[in-house]
């Protein structure tokens, strides 16, 4: 053979390789979601490029997907899926696509392109708010949806405890400091932002290995679809015990958090300790070792605790040698930083201190995340973030509340001024905290990354036809009414429906479960009535309509018992018995009929959280420990009664009946019996009531929440409950 193409194909053989694995990646992709029959009629093909591209067409009866990566890939596969097949691909390994039988033509070809290099998903807190449970299958399907929505740069920080396991006992810690230094499992998110210790700890050490094989096989399958994992880095964060081993060692406590008490307050290592560095190299070399590295960390020192110092000299040299020690461990480190601390906390975080916290690190070695741009756009604050590179965000979701809420037109309008305005713009992605009931914000705004192809009206178009997999007038209605009625506002910190809260004769009972809503409760009425007409003609329902037609019933019920609370005050106020005990029975009969309604999809089911978190036990002791800790954080959320109660509240079947339902049942009775006999009714003396029907339900170790009796036929059930509930008027 020619010496000369002996060298070519040496030289070429690495390049082959990988263009095989791209291309073998994007079709196991396409075999999980469309089935090995559908899959074998698609050809995907890797084409070299200067960015990000797909290229969808068709070749006689062969569909071809080109791309430069597998994540490109990905992504045509999506956009076939979605916009030829009319599919609905969630991110819920609970809900099936609904397949067509035979893959349509391409008519058109398609070419996009991505226009912005990073495309981030993810937040601290949606590792414990939704993804703390997950087994492989469920982060298998979310992996996939991430893919096929563009994602190429997701947080992943399951597993980061086995590393810390390994970094604090070799540093001479006892097995029994460091697991009680870590939270309970679902309180995690918040223990690695320095925010909370030993909360609902020790940590089970059958926990630990668990999570680190699942993290092994998360970090895998990602690579293998074109993503750079952002893994953790040490920000400084150390147990109480290290000052045990390094009794020099410049260690402060951070300020209090969340209504907890001192007991749970974090302990920090000032950056500038020579300590700072070796704990930085230990968990880096031990991190890549299990989990390999793609050379982007999330960092994120003083997040809603202050920092030891607020002089800008202190934190101009924390910046630096936070970056120094990732740097000089990984020459090609990049760091990842949210600025939520530069919005929540913008009266110590002035621009003169931004200024010399950012000014530290070079340029091209940041990338900072606008982690609520949706509501206020940080980068504009601050002279575009002194030049460092940044993402766009969209939050849309606290505490993974079941509330309607996103305001859809106006993030496509800051999107579109942020690219045209920001030539440090590297990104566009999510910083949702929960995996909420808002999917269609999350997908419009990740697509806003890829060269458009169409408006934002044939946009909802398409949408509404994939959820229910064809097109239909009635959905395509319903769908518009909500863009330009409901969905008009950005979600706001501790928004919930007043279901959720804790019972209040008037307002609501905590900052955290606002119910308050800017739409006319009747147009959301007339919105579940076209989706129900929808499915009607359709003869059949997907999934993915299931649980739009459960989502939207849910909240216009939830206004709706808003309405009743109301009117239940009232007839207190005049001393109306006969009212009162009818408001309180139709109050505790649409608590009864929003369980049944919430049974209709698996989504909504508090039973499924809680088998999740059993299921994590090795024995009915670890099963007990789990569980607790998972009701804990949805409800009470830490010690009762404190700040954060209700703040994870969820609109869910089982937790409606047995646990909103009772309590509401608590102030029904109270305020009937204080009308019998003449009394003043006592907030105070109620939510000492609820305090313990709280702690109750907590630590009662019942394992079944499901309803007694399942709904048979659930649109004949939608139609009774639409009939029964009809817009009052004036509704608001």
């Amino acid at each position: 053979m020619n010496r000369l193409v002996v060298i070519l194909l040496t030289l070429l053989a690495p390049l082959v390789a990988w263009s095989e694995e791209n291309v073998d990646a994007a079709r196991k992709l396409a075999i999980r979601l469309m089935g090995e029959k559908l899959a074998r009629q698609i050809d995907f093909r890797e084409v070299d490029a200067d960015r990000d591209f797909f290229c969808l067409r068709g070749d006689g009866d062969r569909i071809v997907i080109e791309g430069n990566t597998s994540g490109s890939m990905a992504v045509g596969l999506g956009h076939y899926l979605k916009y030829c097949c009319h599919v609905s691909v969630p991110w819920d390994s609970a809900e099936r696509l609904a397949l067509p039988s035979s893959l349509p033509r391409v008519e058109r070809p398609v070419r996009r392109e991505a226009l912005v290099e990073n495309r981030f998903f993810l937040n601290y807190c949606t590792f414990g708010y939704t993804m703390v449970w997950w087994q492989w299958k469920d982060w298998e399907r979310f992996i996939d949806w991430m893919a096929i929505n563009g994602v190429n740069m997701p947080l992943a920080i399951t597993g980061q405890e086995s590393v810390w396991y390994r970094v604090w006992t070799q540093l001479g810690l006892t097995d029994e400091e460091v697991r009680s230094y870590f939270t309970g499992p679902a309180h995690l998110p918040w223990h690695r932002m320095i925010n909370l210790d030993r909360w609902q700890g020790p940590l089970p050490m059958s926990w630990l290995e668990h999570q680190e094989r699942l993290q092994r096989r998360i970090v895998e399958r990602e690579r293998q679809l074109g993503m750079r994992p952002v893994l953790p880095a040490f920000a400084g964060h150390v147990p109480e015990a290290i000052k045990r081993v390094f009794p020099e060692a410049d260690v402060s406590r951070v300020s209090s958090w969340g209504g907890f008490k001192d007991e749970y307050r974090s302990f920090f290592l000032n950056p500038m300790d020579s300590l700072f560095f070796r704990i930085q190299t230990l968990f880096l070399q031990e991190q890549t070792r299990l989990y390999g590295t793609d050379h982007v960390y999330g960092v994120d020192p003083f997040n809603e605790v202050a920092p030891p110092s607020w002089e800008p000299s202190f934190l101009a040299r924390a910046g630096q040698t936070i970056y120094s020690s990732l740097a000089d461990n990984d020459p090609q480190a990049l760091w990842v930083q949210m600025t939520w601390l530069f919005y929540i906390d913008s009266s110590h975080w002035t621009f003169p201190r931004i200024s010399a916290y950012l000014g530290s690190v070079p340029r091209g070695r940041l990338l900072l995340l606008d982690y609520f741009a949706e509501n206020t756009e940080v980068w504009r604050l601050t002279e575009r973030y002194c030049g460092h590179r940044f993402v766009w965000c969209y939050l849309g979701n606290f505490g993974g509340n079941t509330m309607l809420a996103g305001n859809m037109a106006e993030s496509g309008r800051r999107i579109a001024a942020t690219l045209n305005e920001a030539d440090n713009l590297s990104g566009i992605g999510s910083t949702l905290e929960g995996m909420d009931c808002n999917p269609v914000m999350y997908e419009y705004v990740l697509d806003k990354a890829w060269s458009r192809v169409m408006t934002d009206d044939e946009w909802i178009d398409a949408w509404a036809d994939r959820r229910l997999g064809k097109s239909n007038p009635h959905n395509r209605r319903a769908w518009h009414l909500l863009v330009d009625s409901v969905y008009t506002r950005p979600a706001a910190l501790g928004q919930a429906p007043l279901v959720n809260s804790r019972p209040s004769l008037r307002g609501y009972g905590n900052w955290t479960t606002n119910p308050a809503y800017y739409y006319n409760n009747k147009v959301l009425y007339d919105v579940w009535k076209e989706m129900l007409a929808a499915a009607k003609a359709n003869k059949r329902v997907t999934n993915a309509h299931a649980f739009d037609l459960v989502n939207m019933g849910r909240q216009y019920l939830s206004n709706r018992f808003k309405d009743l609370r109301d009117s239940i005050a009232v007839a207190y106020e005049r001393r109306e018995i006969t009212y009162a005990t009818e408001t309180g029975m139709k109050m505790e009969t649409l608590l009864s009929q929003l369980d049944s309604l919430l049974t209709l999809h698996p989504y909504f089911s508090f039973q499924r959280w809680i088998s999740g978190a059993s299921s994590m036990g090795e024995d009915a002791a670890d099963s007990i420990y789990y569980r607790r800790n998972a009701k804990t954080l949805l409800t009470t959320w830490g010690e009762t009664p404190q700040s954060l109660n209700d703040y994870a509240s969820r609109t869910w079947a089982g937790l409606v009946s047995h646990y909103y339902q009772p309590r509401w049942h608590e102030l029904i009775c109270e305020l009937l019996m204080d009308i019998k006999l003449g009394a003043a009714f006592d907030q105070r003396l109620l939510n000492n009531a609820l305090y313990g029907l709280e702690q109750r339900f907590v630590y009662d170790d019942k394992e079944t929440y499901t309803p007694p009796r399942p709904v048979s036929k659930p649109l004949d059930f939608i139609t009774r409950l639409q009939a029964t509930w009809r817009p009052i008027p004036k509704d608001k």
